[in-house]
């Protein structure tokens, strides 16, 4: 998840994954590309979760985006374009992805192959929720169907601290039926102090206060079971990266 731009040149920090405070890296698929997730998601997924009979509308929430790559190749890997006009009016899916980086959501917007169903907007999740209930009445829906929350906890969780990150995890499951999650494990949290300080920026605001540390994936676990209405519905394994893919859904 991307908070704000990229303003260093260093040529360090545009190639180091874990230089970037807010998590805005402008090569980020060229280290860790789509693939890397894909392979562990079986590509009828939406159709495993009940979402193939009928005349229906999908709506799927990417949560920090970045340039939209992944986003992309997620909704190609789950939705097979129709053989003809007639398949996309049963089965219509819509993929909503964004990203604080305003630069980044413009290359995405600018690549976007797929724009009547794939869109991207800028977003703040953390102080501009409204918006995302603003798709969901344009599209007569409570909820989205499936949420990604990709490798964007640690990001909220280093800059706005264990309320930031529960906050987070809560706001999704309340628009979410379903919600795949990757939390990125501490390690994660020490090599981006490491590499920020390395560059000779300040250190995290929270990251010396936080309280929640350890197994992150089981802590984000623990809040969405117990607080948010939720339950572990399956998991797809770990990316190459050790990262678990984690699936949920509303009880």
């Amino acid at each position: 998840m991307a908070a704000c731009r990229i303003n260093s040149d260093s040529v360090e920090e545009i190639n180091d994954p874990g230089a970037a405070p807010y998590g805005n890296f402008i090569n980020y698929y060229t280290f860790n590309p789509p693939e890397n997730r894909l392979s562990l998601i079986p590509a009828t997924l939406l159709q495993d979760l009940g979402y193939s009979d009928g005349h229906q509308t999908i709506l799927i929430l990417d949560v920090g985006c970045n340039s939209g790559d992944l986003s992309v190749a997620f909704y190609r890997h789950l939705v097979q374009e129709p053989v003809c006009g007639g398949e996309s009016d049963r089965f219509k899916v819509h993929l909503l992805g964004f990203d604080l980086d305003k630069a980044l959501i413009q290359r995405a917007q600018q690549t976007n192959p797929l724009p009547s169903s794939i869109s991207f907007i800028p977003l703040d999740i953390t102080t501009d929720a409204d918006r995302l209930q603003d798709y969901l009445n344009q599209h007569g829906c409570s909820r989205f169907h499936l949420c990604l929350c990709l490798a964007v906890t640690m990001w909220v969780h280093l800059n706005h601290g264990d309320s930031g990150l529960l906050q987070l995890l809560s706001r999704l499951a309340s628009i979410s039926q379903y919600l795949l999650l990757e939390a990125q494990p501490w390690k994660c949290y020490r090599s981006a102090a490491r590499r920020l300080r390395k560059l000779g920026r300040s250190d995290f605001d929270h990251f010396k206060t936080l309280k929640i540390r350890g197994d992150i994936a089981e802590h984000a676990r623990m809040h969405l079971e117990r607080d948010c209405g939720m339950e572990l519905m399956q998991s797809f394994g770990s990316t190459t990266w050790d990262r678990k893919l984690l699936l949920f859904r509303r009880r």
